[in-house]
């Protein structure tokens, strides 16, 4: 079961959203898997269960966190909330240059006055 980069980033992003959904049995054989890089018949060996029933065990956990996220778009939702945060202190940072700059203004004008 080799995997990119990328799928094993995506899946443990989506495990640390809907990691309470699943039992202690699989929550084991996913953090062996994508946390501690055991292959799959190290996990199987360390749960006396086959490399296999690992194997189905973490397809069927792919399976569930992508019907999750299908269904709920929590991780969709979170980047929509962290890139409107980004857009407030973009707008906060334009306000106060703009501010400094008319308090800059309305000083030169007491001065020259």
């Amino acid at each position: 079961m080799s995997e990119s980069l990328e799928k094993k980033e995506y899946y443990t992003n989506l495990f640390d959203f809907y990691e309470s959904l699943f039992t202690d049995k699989q929550i084991e054989y996913f953090k062996d898997y994508y946390f501690y890089d055991l292959s799959l018949s190290e996990i199987g060996e360390n749960h006396n269960v086959s490399r296999a029933a690992v194997h189905d065990t973490i397809t069927k956990m792919h399976n569930a966190l992508d019907n999750y996220e299908k269904n709920l778009s929590l991780t969709k939702q979170i980047d929509i909330y962290f890139n409107k945060i980004e857009e407030i202190k973009k707008t906060e940072k334009n306000m106060r240059e703009a501010l400094v700059i008319k308090v800059s203004s309305l000083q030169d004008e007491t001065i020259i006055s």
